[in-house]
């Protein structure tokens, strides 16, 4: 079978190489081939580093430590949707349901997204990268699963194009992809990416259909607390324990649910070397650093203070989709700092600036997703300050 596939492509080649019928069609060519097989040139002269680790191999890695949240995420939402709907929560009606809500948005952001890619890889004549493959299973994985198809092409295609394509491409970005297209689409067409009726399909059921159902996610809760009431306590009467919060079982976007999924593709990812655990930590510490202090005012002035602070710090951990971003955002390599200061000061930033907005702007309770673009745009400036002032204690020595 592999020595067919082999010889189907050595046959193929020359339509695509230089002066060949389909030449335009390079990129597409190479980006098929090095997914079946591994690419064939070698390095010819001194000095190059030996590293296993290319971007083939490290992207691999980003799609395997994304399996357990975006499997459960299926399961999660075809479990929402059986559950709005009346409908079988068996194991199996479950994932079904599900992936014919989920697979169809996944099927949508790779096929536009890699039309972008193919576009302007011909026109600028090099490669394929293949870290759209990660760009375009977190992209879906950020999403309400209610979000329209066609939305989802227009975010894909505005997160390839203005967040990655206009500076030059893959590894020349400034900002996350999948966020921003994420950021366009929840500003450009915010009824369909915020309220309580976006986090749950509802399926036909018999001869009738639910036309409404209430979902509130937990900081979607939040804001109704009364004056001097503790948010825990309204989280606790809707049924959202932190148990729970922590496993997932509950609305919102279909990767951001389940914590434990996420720190099962954490531990891979620091495990291998791909993603940074100076971020994801400075991320947590960031968090408690400022949601603490305020827990503690809030304790002594008898719940007179913001209402988010009366929410234990740890629950922010797993609220929302901190948990997703600080893993699986933050930590991109091209969009983060390069020194491990700026890392621990990139994360550390992102983690205070979360639970800032959360506190301090009710309209907006899920602040992650700006934390990180605002980041994303100090990362180059954190680096540079990190080596300065590194420089300026060597100096004096040579």
């Amino acid at each position: 079978m592999m020595k067919a596939l082999k010889r189907l492509f050595n046959t193929t080649r020359p339509y695509f190489e230089s002066g060949g019928k389909l030449e335009r069609l390079r990129p597409l060519f190479d980006a098929v081939e090095t997914v079946a097989f591994a690419p064939a040139l070698t390095t010819t002269a001194d000095t190059h580093v030996r590293d296993s680790l290319d971007l083939k191999r490290f992207m691999t890695f980003v799609i395997i430590s994304l399996m357990p949240p975006f499997f459960y995420g299926i399961y999660n939402t075809g479990y929402q949707a059986g559950l709005a709907s009346g409908l079988d929560l068996g194991f199996v009606p479950v994932m079904m349901r599900g992936a014919w809500v989920v697979l169809p948005m996944l099927m949508v952001s790779y096929t536009v997204g890699l039309f972008w890619e193919i576009l302007f890889a011909s026109v600028r004549g090099h490669n394929i990268s293949e870290g759209f493959l990660v760009t375009g299973l977190l992209f879906p994985m950020t999403l309400p699963p209610t979000t329209p198809l066609w939305q989802v092409a227009v975010g894909i295609s505005f997160g390839a194009v203005i967040g990655k394509e206009i500076f030059g491409g893959t590894g020349r970005n400034i900002l996350n992809p999948a966020l921003t297209g994420r950021a366009f689409l929840f500003f450009a067409y915010p009824a369909n990416m915020s309220g309580d009726r976006v986090w749950t399909v509802v399926q036909q059921t018999g001869k009738q259909a639910v036309d409404a159902v209430t979902a509130a996610t937990p900081l979607a809760l939040a804001p109704l607390a009364a004056s001097g009431e503790a948010v825990t306590r309204i989280l606790t009467d809707a049924g959202y324990t932190f148990q729970r919060l922590f496993l997932g079982n509950i609305p919102g976007s279909v990767g951001e649910t389940s914590a434990l999924m996420i720190l099962i593709g954490a531990i891979f990812l620091v495990v291998t070397g791909v993603g940074n655990y100076r971020i994801i930590l400075g991320g947590i510490l960031g968090v408690l650093a400022v949601a603490y202090p305020g827990y503690l005012l809030n304790l002594t002035s008898g719940g007179e203070v913001a209402r988010m602070f009366s929410v234990h710090p740890t629950w922010h951990l797993v609220m929302g989709s901190f948990a997703f971003g600080i893993v699986y955002m933050a930590t991109d390599p091209v969009s983060a700092p390069g020194m491990n200061l700026s890392r621990w000061i990139y994360g550390f930033s992102i983690g205070a600036l979360t639970v800032m907005i959360r506190v301090f702007n009710p309209a907006y309770p899920e602040g992650v997703m700006l934390s990180i673009l605002f980041m994303n745009l100090f990362a180059p400036l954190i680096d540079h300050f990190v080596i300065k002032a590194r420089l300026r204690k060597r100096v004096p020595n040579v």
